[in-house]
């Protein structure tokens, strides 16, 4: 990796959180805020690549891999919401060694939620960026809708995984998955498309993978059938809140996020024009100066705790 690689992409690093857990340090400045950038159902550490080098001006920034995906490998462990949202905790006392800012997307702003509801004192503030959130089932998205319920079958899930494996090349699969978030894969930067490529390629030999991710996915969808516990911890934060929401969200229908919008005003709320389910990487520039301005208007609450 040459210096350039590595400025944009940071250093890759293992940690042992009762297994392998990957992580890579981002750098950035030393003063700032402690930030996690903690990725979706699916995603990885490399979610970020677009948005992280544009927040080390004003920020330290860390980005895992979640126990079962990414580089992470299973291994024993579960992927189920409640078990990673432990690690995320592990990973904040462990790594980060401070409060910090939790930046989640999708399942991952699901997780930092949790991880808030259940300790308070880990977590400065929180950046939801189309967090995965309950709402009216009318809005889901027919074909999304179809996804969640094949994942939710056991032994049908598990078909559909290995089906998709061996019909589709794995950029294919890649770019399946941009689509369907709303991003068109021939406006990213081509070195974007080969390291998610390789990722793949990597994981295709490692036990697990499709059990934690179909795992995850059942905990998740238990979690929205029955939020009592999710809207627990929501009503329990009192750090500052960010919530960020693009309305073409295929994935996570804007209608979830306007209706938490309105349970917790407090919360500031931004939605992002033809946008989907992944800002950080169709918009990043946008999303990038909303945070750092989130940032320094909610400096003085986040130090004062």
């Amino acid at each position: 990796m040459t210096n350039a690689e590595r400025a944009t992409h940071g250093e890759s690093r293992i940690v042992d959180l009762d297994g392998p857990v990957h992580y890579v340090d981002f750098g950035g400045l030393e003063t700032g805020p402690a930030v996690v950038l903690v990725h979706g159902l699916g995603g990885s550490h490399l979610n970020w690549d677009l948005l992280a080098p544009l927040l080390t001006d004003h920020a330290r920034l860390w980005a895992l891999d979640l126990p079962g995906f990414g580089r992470s490998e299973p291994g024993g462990r579960t992927a189920s919401v409640s078990a990673n949202a432990a690690a995320l905790h592990r990973f904040l006392t462990e790594v980060v060694g401070e409060p910090a800012v939790l930046v989640g997307n999708s399942m991952g702003g699901m997780l930092s939620i949790l991880a808030t509801g259940e300790h308070p004192e880990a977590v400065t503030g929180l950046v939801l960026i189309d967090p995965a959130v309950p709402g009216p089932r009318r809005a889901l998205d027919p074909l999304v809708a179809l996804m969640f319920a094949v994942y939710a079958v056991p032994f049908v899930g598990e078909r559909f995984m290995r089906s998709r494996r061996t019909k589709q090349t794995e950029l294919a699969r890649v770019r399946e998955t941009l689509r369907l978030v709303g991003v068109d894969p021939d406006s990213l930067p081509a070195d974007v498309l080969d390291r998610s490529v390789t990722l793949l390629q990597e994981r295709e030999d490692v036990e697990g993978m499709d059990r934690a991710f179909l795992a995850a996915a059942r905990s998740l969808l238990r979690l929205l059938v029955d939020p009592r516990r999710y809207r627990t911890a929501m009503a329990s934060i009192r750090v500052p809140v960010l919530l960020v929401h693009g309305d073409r969200d295929r994935l996570v229908p804007v209608a979830a996020a306007r209706d938490i919008a309105r349970r917790h005003p407090a919360w500031r709320y931004l939605e992002l024009a033809d946008v989907g389910h992944v800002p950080q990487l169709q918009v990043p520039e946008k999303l990038a100066a909303e945070v750092v301005g989130w940032l320094a208007d909610t400096a003085e609450a986040r130090t004062t705790r």
